[in-house]
């Protein structure tokens, strides 16, 4: 299966998103407008940013089923980062909006007493969305697909946040009115934290950042090939969902070209199989004692 058909199986798990998404916070929006939760409503607003990224991640994932034309050669894989980019400020604007919310209720000790029907409909959402965590995560490793780990890991998420809205309603059924909206207030922290996580992973991205340690890695793993006397540079940086690498290495100066050329595809595999790296461009100099 190429990247194409890759990206294509992707759409699958962000489709299965924004229709869960979807039921879920129409339901919980109307029924914690009629069963007085502030929780619940958090919970819902929380499923409405969740479309935006799911939306986000699906059209980065069509957009970067383009071919590379005369204007994008590398192809069209940062699309996926700048529309995750765009949602993180969605994100962001909805979670401040559920903590000055929230935060006025408990300043004005302004609480109601949620239905009961507020509370099966958080467990409910919670079995829901781990369901499609499940089915996110095992597409995500079977594609080698970031944002779909990504995706899966928001699902999960959502489902604790379902989970911790159903003990904040029961709670409030045993006279701790305070909890439903200081669970709402929350709910809105963890949207702006996972705002403020999107926003910083594609703002690396789209800088050209790269873990130091993961090319600490990869050098080590060239430093073993036999043929090579020194890794001089190596750089790294990220093009969707695909790491790119410039890499120079010190070899015997009395090599033959062909010689040179098996290097390089030895070292190739070597960052796939290891790493799963599959762009590399490698440059050869001839070593010299410094």
């Amino acid at each position: 299966m190429n990247r194409s058909d890759h990206l294509k199986q992707g759409e699958k798990g962000a489709w299965l998103s924004i229709i869960a998404y979807l039921i879920l916070a129409s339901s919980k929006l109307y029924i914690a407008s009629i069963g007085n939760s502030d929780g619940l409503r958090a919970d819902g607003l929380n499923n409405l940013t969740d479309i935006v990224t799911s939306v986000a991640v699906l059209i980065g994932l069509k957009i970067a089923r383009k071919p590379p034309d005369d204007i994008h050669r590398y192809g069209h894989y940062r699309a996926e980062t700048i529309a995750s980019l765009f949602a993180a400020f969605i994100m962001m604007f909805i979670g401040l909006q559920v903590i000055i919310e929230a935060g006025q209720k408990l300043i004005n000790s302004s609480y109601t007493q949620p239905d009961m029907l507020t509370a099966w409909t958080a467990i409910f959402a919670a079995v829901i969305m781990l369901f499609v965590y499940r089915f996110n995560l095992r597409l995500s490793k079977k594609i080698e697909s970031g944002s779909l780990y990504a995706a899966a890991m928001d699902n999960k998420a959502d489902a604790l946040v379902s989970i911790g809205v159903f003990i904040g309603i029961i709670g409030a059924q045993f006279g701790l009115f305070w909890l439903d909206p200081l669970t709402a207030g929350v709910v809105g922290i963890i949207i702006c934290k996972t705002a403020w996580d999107i926003f910083k992973d594609s703002t690396i991205t789209l800088t050209d950042g790269f873990d130091d340690e993961k090319l600490t890695e990869i050098k080590e793993t060239i430093d073993k090939d036999p043929s090579v006397l020194r890794v001089d540079d190596i750089k790294g940086r990220i093009h969707g969902n695909q790491e790119l690498l410039d890499i120079t290495i010190h070899v015997d100066p009395n090599l033959t070209v062909a010689e040179g050329h098996e290097i390089t595809d030895r070292i190739e595999e070597y960052l796939y199989d290891k790493h799963r790296i599959s762009h590399a461009l490698i440059h050869i100099e001839p070593f010299e004692e410094k």
